[in-house]
């Protein structure tokens, strides 16, 4: 895989995922990448100061890890803890490569229901 196709695959995988997080909690109060408030210095605190309040940011360290060979299909395989998700086969020779992706999410958690 080409550096440009794996960066343009990457990019479209977070946007994708950020998107379908979105539409998840919106029925649960939280807003997730808000739109930032450039006025505010709250950032000192470990929050981001947003138009619908104070937003903590998520880091992600993703390992992606390419492998090609005879007999394997090549393909990204992302592996978090004892899940991983990609493709996978034998191979009496294979070249592999792992690469990490680190990106950050700005989330609005939800606020508690009302005390009754």
């Amino acid at each position: 895989m080409e550096l440009k196709d794996f960066v343009a695959q990457t990019l479209t995988q977070i946007i994708e995922g950020v998107v379908a997080s979105q539409k998840a909690v919106a029925t649960h109060g939280a807003t997730i990448n808000p739109l930032i408030n450039p006025m505010s210095d709250s950032s000192k605190h470990g929050f981001i100061s947003c138009y619908e309040g104070f937003a903590q940011v998520v880091r992600f360290d993703v390992a992606l890890t390419v492998t090609e060979g005879m007999g394997t299909k090549g393909g990204i395989g992302v592996f978090a803890g004892p899940v991983s998700l990609g493709s996978s086969g034998q191979s009496n020779s294979s070249n592999s490569s792992v690469s990490h992706v680190q990106f950050n999410v700005p989330l609005i958690l939800p606020n508690p229901p009302p005390r009754t």
